[in-house]
């Protein structure tokens, strides 16, 4: 799918500083890096602080994400329909298998793998 073909890349470290709220502002680089809106996950590991984007689970953000690339794939009538319900069914597997996985890469338990490597999968 096109939508899923962002890979994850290393950015240059920046110094980020606190307010006196505990407050800190993150890189708007990193944001639209990470698709990070209105909410980030933090986890305290080893001494440091894990900032990540929080994953909504919720298949319809996607719906309008899957129409496109199968319409731009030249599907069309009921042919789109059953289409769609394959791929919202895959998007739904993928967000669990894609979480439980940014849990064990957060526990250092195994290695980052990519979008495109989780949907491609062999079931």
């Amino acid at each position: 799918m096109e939508v899923l073909k962002k890979e994850k890349t290393i950015m240059r470290p920046k110094r980020i500083s606190v307010s006196r709220k505990r407050q800190i502002t993150i890189p708007l680089e990193y944001c639209k890096a990470l698709n990070i809106e209105n909410e980030v996950e933090c986890i305290m590991k080893n001494n440091s602080i894990i900032i990540r984007p929080v994953i909504d689970t919720s298949q319809d953000n996607f719906a309008d994400l899957i129409l496109e690339d199968l319409i731009k794939e030249g599907y069309k009538g009921k042919k789109l329909l059953e289409e769609f319900k394959i791929r919202k069914e895959k998007i739904r597997y993928a967000i669990k298998d894609m979480q439980e996985e940014a849990d064990k890469v957060a526990e250092d338990e195994t290695p980052y793998r990519t979008m495109e490597e989780i949907f491609n999968e062999e079931d």
